[in-house]
Parts: C-alpha cells; sequence; structure tokens
C-alpha cells in the first residue's frame, strides 16, 4: 500500500496511472516522475518496494506542488482575482463561465442545470 503526499495509491493499476490519483499530477508528469525515479511506468503498484515508494515520495513532495499546498494556491489566486474586481473574478463570484464560454446554452453544469422555454414553466389549467 503505497502512501504518497496524503494520498493512497490503487493497488491494481500501473503507477503511471495511479500516480495520477494525486491532485496536480497528471499523465504526463507521472511519465516525467518515473524516467526521472528510473522506475518501469508499466509495474503494479503494488509490486513496487519500499524504497521506490521512498523515491517516488521524495521525487514528488520536493519537487511539484500537489494536493494541499495547490489547492491552497488556486484558492488564493481565485481569491486575488475578486478582490481586485476584475472581470474574471466577477465571473468566478457568480459561478459562471470564466474562459469566455458561451453561457445562452451551453452553460447548464455551471448554472445548476436551469431549463428555462417557453412551455417548462406553465402550469396546466384545471378543468372546470
Amino acid at each position: 500500500m503505497a502512501r504518497i503526499a496524503g494520498i493512497t495509491l490503487p493497488n491494481e493499476k500501473h503507477v503511471v496511472v495511479a500516480l495520477t490519483a494525486i491532485f496536480g499530477i497528471g499523465r504526463s508528469l507521472a511519465q516525467r516522475v518515473l524516467a526521472q525515479t528510473k522506475i518501469a511506468p508499466t509495474v503494479k503498484t503494488k509490486d513496487l518496494s519500499e524504497e521506490e515508494v521512498q523515491q517516488l515520495r521524495v521525487a514528488i513532495e520536493k519537487q511539484l506542488r500537489v494536493e494541499g499546498d495547490l489547492r491552497r494556491e488556486t484558492l488564493a489566486n481565485i481569491k486575488r482575482l475578486k478582490d481586485i474586481g476584475c472581470y474574471r473574478g466577477s465571473r468566478h463570484a457568480k459561478r459562471l463561465p470564466a474562459r469566455g464560454q458561451r453561457t445562452k446554452t451551453n452553460s447548464r453544469t455551471v448554472r445548476g442545470n436551469v431549463r428555462r422555454t417557453m412551455g417548462s414553466g406553465r402550469r396546466k389549467l384545471e378543468k372546470t
């Protein structure tokens, strides 16, 4: 059971895929870390020796910003945008897309799946 940066890596997956369970590490960064530590990417996580796990832990925690530190930095960046009152900050505050996407049709997930069409809000009249 390998535990790196406070995350328990899945045992049955290849190391290159298992490392992506850590927030801030994708496929390409995982491959780069494995090349640096000279560990084969096709090895399953459960087959790693304790020494190899320690090498990965040192390489990731010393060089990369992952998990809590990265989340804190991201939240601080968004808070800074809101504080200076820029357009992107106001979009974050309103929970709308901040990168120029259209909002008339394609932002349903951000807006909370609101469907406003002509017939959707109307109630049927009761017959008396």
